[in-house]
């Protein structure tokens, strides 16, 4: 197969696409990045030309732009990643939230962008182990990504060392089997973490998916948003508020400013970390 060229009027083609659809901009520092992995879905399906491809692309029902955001989606990620957060959460926020419930209502948190689960297995942990009054109440933790690739591996649970290297010794051996895969230790989580997280894929550029997630009393949403442009940080936080329950929180990444992106929230100043509360 000859060499697969993408022109400049080609990459700006894709890069508006998917933008529409997914709301992930692309600048031209980028450019080679978007390009191999382009090249590597037309060949994969066999195609020579970039129009080909394109044509294929807008009108395959979804299927191959899920194909190809799996692969453009970036998932590195690890165990008890910004850590503040999480003692954040469970030294202030949850006890805040739950101070505004009646008796036997649910508690329920968003992880979004979730990658392949270290964040809300994170926090499952972080609940258990430290927050003192989890057994009064029914907290449920949802996870959710736009890259199914990454949800599969979120929901097998199994993990590499490199994923595991910040989780604490004592959680380690509580909540982890050790397993060895082909010469190669591995981390096995255990079917009680497991099973205490839904997985859901969601768009967040899409309104309607968002709000099928129902009301939330706080959302990770950690290291999303600087992959969007203004106008699409801007929709997302709106977005976002409409699904936060009167009081919510949400949580950023540390190169992340709510302040800067949106007047629909007031930051708060916990011991632990700085957040934002509709």
């Amino acid at each position: 197969m000859p060499e697969l060229v993408i022109s400049d009027a080609d990459f700006l083609r894709f890069r508006d696409h998917f933008y529409r659809k997914t709301g992930i901009h692309f600048e031209p520092g980028k450019r080679y990045y978007v390009d191999k992995r382009l090249q590597e879905r037309m060949k994969a399906l066999g195609y020579e030309s970039f129009r080909d491809y394109f044509n294929h692309l807008r009108f395959d029902r979804d299927q191959e732009l899920q194909a190809l955001t799996n692969l453009m989606t970036v998932n590195e990620t690890y165990f008890f990643r910004e850590v503040y957060q999480l003692h954040c959460l469970v030294n202030s926020l949850m006890d805040e939230v739950a101070a505004r419930k009646q008796p036997g209502e649910r508690i329920r948190i968003w992880s979004m962008p979730c990658s392949s689960g270290e964040e809300p297995y994170s926090i499952a942990m972080m609940l258990l182990e430290e927050w003192a009054n989890l057994s009064n109440w029914d907290v449920e933790i949802l996870a959710s990504d736009i890259d199914t690739a990454a949800l599969d591996k979120a929901r097998q649970g199994r993990y590499e060392q490199r994923a595991v290297h910040s989780v604490p010794t004592h959680y380690l051996q509580r909540y982890f089997t050790p397993d060895f895969n082909a010469g190669r230790k591995q981390y096995q989580l255990k079917d009680d973490i497991r099973d205490s997280v839904g997985f859901t894929r969601v768009n967040l550029n899409l309104p309607a998916e968002v709000r099928q997630m129902g009301r939330m009393d706080i959302i990770f949403c950690r290291n999303l948003l600087i992959y969007f442009d203004e106008l699409s940080r801007r929709q997302a936080a709106e977005r976002l508020y409409e699904v936060l329950r009167p009081g919510g929180f949400i949580c950023l990444g540390h190169s992340e400013s709510m302040s800067r992106i949106s007047p629909l929230f007031r930051a708060r100043k916990f011991p632990d970390a700085l957040v934002y509360q509709k």
